[in-house]
């Protein structure tokens, strides 16, 4: 990797200032940031770059991090349409993840992650909790590290009352995440990392829950889990345990800085409360709530108590995309129209949440989700000289309210160019659209599903 410089652009740092740079520039060294400033880089700056990058009339942003998706669901996009959440599984997950194998997960991998990149997201974690085959987690590894995108594998596990087919023992899933902590932990210059991802209360025991949760504090990873993503789970989490999801993970030790908490559609305030006291990330997928009809999280509510606030897709199975740009403006707009507030979410809130809160998420605030020096150098370009755009007098509005997926013009992933004017040049994307028909074509027969 030479250095790249990036100048001419509006640089959006997302620093703790929120300074702007409009024109201003970027000199990335290795995986580094090495510069960030005002106007034209200075002469021996320009002189030492290997490449450079006209960014003239683009903004120049921190990458985004898609804090929570399901990879395997790239397969499953328009199967279930206009259902709920618990008949949405049984109709569009259960019966085909029962057939994926290690191959199928990395294509489908690949082909989602591919899909991340041409939205500007450079950090996705994958709650990946389908292991009907034994190395599905290393099929979506195997093709996070070919992409070249930071990744978190979120290992899902349940050991009760969910599908049979999913389940597992307490001894196998430690097991499983020895193995996975041991195989890609920290492999491809740090990009690739594992944690714990209990999938939902109604699927999680009390023992299990806190010698997972024990294990990653050995190990120094986190943990994921859906959390009150509707009304219906919270009232069963009542009924089993006389606890509200929140109250649940808090009675447990299981509640802290580490911990992302999906959804959390579904919390009072006393939960807020508990949040707010013992730390943990919520995770915001606006989309999804919304094409499953589960309800809106109290977003401006949760900032306001100092909660930490990341965003993300979810699974392309339930939204049927993942599109961060799209995600940007429904999480300004449904953060309105819930508060009847049209100041509740503004652009600049919304791209913190998108970069600074999905680098809490991620578990490395300090080393993404900002352009300043020494951060890694995870960087996306947006062209803004589009009708859909044009003329832009805010830029960060332009980027929350205007332009799409089809707006990013180039990613790069610690150092690494991933996609250069508009066109992926880390894979061949052609075969990788190819490969995910057939692997899709094959899966489907297989399962028994018609399309």
């Amino acid at each position: 990797m030479d250095s790249i410089l990036i100048e001419h652009g509006a640089v959006l740092t997302v620093d703790d200032a929120g300074t702007v740079y409009e024109p201003g520039y970027v000199l990335v060294e290795g995986d580094t940031i090495a510069a960030v400033g005002l106007g034209t880089a200075p002469d021996a700056l320009r002189a030492s770059a290997g490449t450079t990058i006209d960014a003239t009339r683009m903004a120049v942003m921190p990458g985004m991090v898609n804090a929570h998706t399901h990879l395997f669901q790239t397969f499953l996009r328009g199967l279930a349409d206009d259902k709920p959440l618990l008949d949405w599984l049984a109709a569009a997950i259960w019966p085909v993840a029962q057939a994926l194998t290690a191959q199928e997960a990395y294509v489908a991998a690949k082909l989602g992650l591919v899909e991340n990149i041409r939205s500007g997201a450079t950090a996705v974690i994958d709650h990946q909790y389908i292991h009907t085959d034994p190395f599905n987690d290393d099929g979506v590894c195997r093709a996070a590290e070919e992409t070249g995108v930071r990744f978190l594998l979120a290992r899902g596990w349940t050991d009760m009352g969910y599908h049979p087919a999913f389940m597992e023992t307490p001894d196998h899933i430690m097991a499983e995440m020895e193995r996975l902590y041991a195989t890609w932990q920290g492999r491809a210059n740090g990009r690739i990392r594992v944690e714990f991802a209990p999938l939902i209360p109604w699927g999680c025991s009390d023992a299990t829950m806190q010698r997972t949760y024990a294990q990653g504090k050995t190990w120094g990873v986190g943990s994921m889990i859906h959390i009150a993503e509707t009304r219906k789970e919270v009232e069963m989490n009542l009924e089993l345990r006389g606890l509200r999801h929140v109250e649940w993970l808090a009675s447990l030790g299981t509640l802290g800085p580490d911990v992302q908490l999906v959804h959390s559609v579904w919390l009072d305030d006393t939960e807020l409360d508990l949040l707010a006291e013992h730390g943990g990330v919520v995770v915001h997928c606006p989309v999804a709530n919304m094409y499953l009809a589960s309800g809106m999280a109290r977003v401006p509510e949760m900032r306001r108590r100092g909660i930490p606030v990341a965003l993300a897709t979810d699974g392309p199975g339930s939204n049927n995309n993942q599109d961060m740009l799209e995600v940007l403006k429904t999480t300004a707009l449904s953060g309105k129209v819930s508060t009847l507030d049209a100041m509740a979410l503004l652009p600049e809130d919304v791209i913190w949440m998108a970069c600074r809160g999905g680098s809490q998420a991620f578990g490395q605030p300090a080393f993404i989700g900002s352009l300043e020096v020494g951060k890694k150098a995870d960087v996306v370009l947006v062209d803004l000289d589009t009708p859909f755009a044009m003329p832009v007098h805010r830029v960060p509005s332009a980027l929350v309210y205007n332009v799409n997926s089809g707006s990013i013009d180039t990613v790069i992933v610690d150092g690494r160019v991933l996609m250069r004017g508009k066109e992926v040049i880390i894979v061949d994307e052609k075969a990788v659209l190819a490969e995910a028909r057939a692997a899709c074509g094959r899966l489907f027969e297989r399962a028994g599903i018609a399309r």
